[in-house]
């Protein structure tokens, strides 16, 4: 059947299980939204309309975070898509899949300092798993198809697919993709068995799975630390059940926060920088720490010779490059954080650490506030709203004093239900992604709290809160001044 390139674009997202598209119109990308107002007219997809692009983006992110789906964005060519580079970035640091679709000026314009004409693919380069410029429409469903692949595949993150604006006029046979092709197809079964190939998550060596079973058969006092991998895999329930196994305590990174239930008592809380007493003392004294999903950054591991300096050191990741980049380990296992976690659950018999608990929990104290102070503080509106708020709860947060005390004070139980910028520290994040969270869960509370310094970044969303009639909650803490970096 003959297609535009923006029909079969609208064609491939529906395939791909796409059902809402945060974005911004502009010029070059009129075509696009021609034909999302019919899918959004029968109700196949839905347009949310935010107040600026970058906004769109975080939005998407927030979605992709709360929901394990890929999100998507839609921008216009020169400052439109450039307007997204902080939100991909955002997602780049802290794997969130993510396609970002923009149009660029027509191919004959290409190279020539044409009207808002920008090399996108180029500028985002370094900040996302893959992009493309499609000069053909023949191209153009593979692409997206393949780039939906790698958005979600193995260790997530964002794709960005620029498309020239006469492309999405032009017109080409499109084929439907089978409903036994799981995402890629090419032209169709090419590129389909190309990309089982390219983006299927290793399969972990047995035999690494073995000696870290011995490891912790032989350990006296075990550590876990709890990743962003974990909530990205979603094997929170394996993670869970291995802690337990094990008799562990688990150490919590900022992204890992919702990896491992908050309230199971085997919780030492946060690590690193900004964490707990009782998670930075297991740290120094544990004999094995098994990190699963987490990077070792500098917020977590400040100095890397140092860190763990007693302990054989276990590092589970899906990314192959992350092994050794900050923390020299002992043993490594390469492959998806839920099959690893499912085979060692295989293999680990149960066991008992009474002894080493009680010297970790004696370090642990709950955050306290005194209710007779007459002063309002951070501490009593964040005990308050975690009282008043149901358990599942989905919390945003910008960056700053703010992000830390809440991660403080919630106790986060499931992937997704804590929406923060962990790795790029993006100030102004927080409230796009609460509007990606509260337009996939409807019924849902959405919570944004923010600090009156990132609250002021990107408060224009706060038009398409109202547009949409979103329930969010926003909580500003205003002290006047950026109270992170004066802290600094």
């Amino acid at each position: 059947m003959q297609c535009t390139g923006a029909k079969i674009l609208m064609e491939c997202l529906v395939e791909q299980g796409v059902d809402t598209i945060f974005g911004y119109p502009g010029g070059t990308i009129l075509n696009v939204y021609d034909e999302l107002y019919n899918y959004e007219g029968d109700g196949r997809i839905k347009h949310i309309l935010t107040a600026h692009e970058q906004g769109a983006c975080h939005a998407a992110d927030g979605y992709a975070r709360s929901t394990g789906r890929v999100g998507v964005c839609f921008a216009t060519s020169g400052p439109g898509c450039t307007n997204l580079v902080t939100g991909i970035a955002t997602a780049y640091m802290d794997s969130s899949p993510i396609v970002c679709i923009t149009c660029n000026v027509g191919t004959s314009l290409l190279g020539k300092d044409s009207f808002q004409e920008v090399d996108i693919t180029g500028i985002t380069m370094p900040i996302t798993k893959c992009n493309y410029l499609v000069r053909s429409v023949d191209e153009l469903a593979d692409v997206v198809r393949e780039a939906f692949a790698i958005a979600r595949s193995g260790r997530p993150g964002p794709v960005l697919i620029d498309i020239p604006k006469n492309v999405t006029a032009e017109k080409a046979d499109y084929e439907p993709l089978p409903r036994s092709a799981h995402g890629t197809s090419g032209r169709l079964g090419k590129l389909m068995k190309r990309s089982s190939q390219n983006f299927k998550a290793p399969e972990p060596d047995h035999r690494d799975i073995d000696k870290l079973v011995e490891m912790i058969a032989a350990s006296k006092k075990p550590l876990l630390i709890c990743g962003g991998g974990v909530v990205r895999a979603r094997a929170h329930h394996e993670f869970e059940a291995l802690a337990n196994r094990i008799d562990s305590p688990v150490a919590i990174t900022v992204m890992g926060a919702g990896g491992f239930r908050g309230r199971n008592p085997l919780t030492t809380g946060m690590i690193g920088m900004h964490g707990s007493q009782a998670s930075n003392m297991a740290v120094d004294a544990c004999d094995l720490l098994i990190a699963v999903g987490c990077r070792f950054s500098d917020r977590v591991a400040l100095k890397p010779a140092t860190f763990a300096q007693n302990a054989k050191i276990v590092q589970i990741d899906i990314d192959r490059s992350e092994i050794n980049k900050n923390v020299q380990t002992d043993h490594h296992i390469i492959g998806d954080a839920r099959r690893v976690l499912e085979l060692l659950l295989e293999r680990v018999p149960s066991m008992k650490h009474d002894d080493w608990k009680q010297y970790v929990f004696s370090f642990k104290t709950e955050t306290e506030y005194d209710e007779a102070d007459d002063h309002l503080t951070p501490s009593q509106v964040l005990f308050s709203l975690a009282k008043l708020t149901p358990q599942d709860t989905i919390v945003s947060t910008d960056v700053g004093q703010h992000q830390m005390w809440a991660i403080q004070h919630f106790h986060f139980d499931y992937p997704g239900q804590l929406l923060t910028s962990g790795g790029f520290g993006t100030m102004g994040f927080g409230l796009g992604a609460a509007i990606g969270a509260q337009v996939s869960h409807p019924d849902k509370v959405v919570l944004h709290i923010t600090g009156d310094g990132g609250f002021r970044m990107n408060c224009n969303e706060l038009a398409t809160e109202q547009y949409y009639n979103l329930p969010i909650i926003n909580i500003v803490f205003n002290n006047g001044t950026l109270g992170m970096v004066r802290q600094w």
